[in-house]
C-alpha cells in the first residue's frame, strides 16, 4: 500500500485537483498464477514433444518451440498488464485502473457505496489476497467486484472507516 502522494504518476492524472490519494494497491501477484501455469505446462509439453518427434525432422520441432514462444510472449503481456493495474482509494472515490494499450478507469464515489464485503477463497487465504464486493445506490456500476487485492482485511477496515465514518469523525 502506498500512503499519501507516493502513487505512480499514471494514477495522478486521474485524480481531481481537490482530491488526495489515500490508498493505492496493485493487484496481488497471484493474478498471474494461471499464465505461469500455462507457460510452465507449455514448456513441459514442448520439451516432451521435442524429444518424441526429434527423429521425424526438425521442422515440426521448430513449430512446437515457436508456439511456446508465443505462449511466453502472452505471459510477458499479462505481467506488463498486471504492472500497470491499480486499485486506488481517494478521500472521495474508488478507482480501478486497468489495461496496457486501452486504458480503462472505473470509478465509484465513496458516497454511493451502500454495502461492501470481502471474500477469501482457500487459495486467497494461503497466498494473502481477497476480493471486494461493492454495492451502490445506482443501477449501473462501473465496477462491482475487485479481485486479487492484497491485505484484504486491512483494506476492508480502512475503506469501511472512510465509507462509514464514526459519529465522532462526522462531528469534526
Amino acid at each position: 500500500m502506498t500512503p499519501g502522494d507516493s502513487a505512480p504518476a499514471s494514477i495522478h492524472r486521474y485524480l481531481l485537483p481537490h482530491e488526495h490519494q489515500v490508498i493505492t494497491v496493485r493487484r496481488h501477484p497471484a493474478v498471474l498464477m494461471t499464465p505461469i501455469g500455462f507457460v510452465l505446462g507449455g514448456l513441459i509439453i514442448a520439451g516432451v514433444l521435442s524429444n518424441l518427434l526429434a527423429k521425424q525432422g526438425g521442422a515440426i520441432v521448430s513449430w512446437i518451440w515457436w508456439a511456446w514462444l508465443v505462449l511466453l510472449a502472452w505471459f510477458v503481456w499479462k505481467v506488463a498488464e498486471w504492472s500497470v493495474d491499480y486499485f486506488v482509494i481517494t478521500n472521495q472515490r474508488m478507482l480501478l485502473t486497468t489495461g496496457l494499450l486501452t486504458r480503462k478507469v472505473a470509478m465509484m464515489p465513496l458516497s454511493k457505496v451502500t454495502d461492501m464485503s470481502f471474500q477469501r477463497s482457500i487459495t486467497g487465504r494461503m497466498l494473502g489476497y481477497g476480493e471486494f464486493v461493492l454495492e451502490s445506490a445506482g443501477q449501473d456500476q462501473a465496477f462491482r467486484v475487485v479481485s486479487f487485492l492484497p491485505y484484504p482485511e486491512q483494506l476492508y477496515l480502512e475503506v469501511c472507516s472512510m465509507i462509514f465514518p464514526s459519529k465522532d469523525d462526522a462531528d469534526d
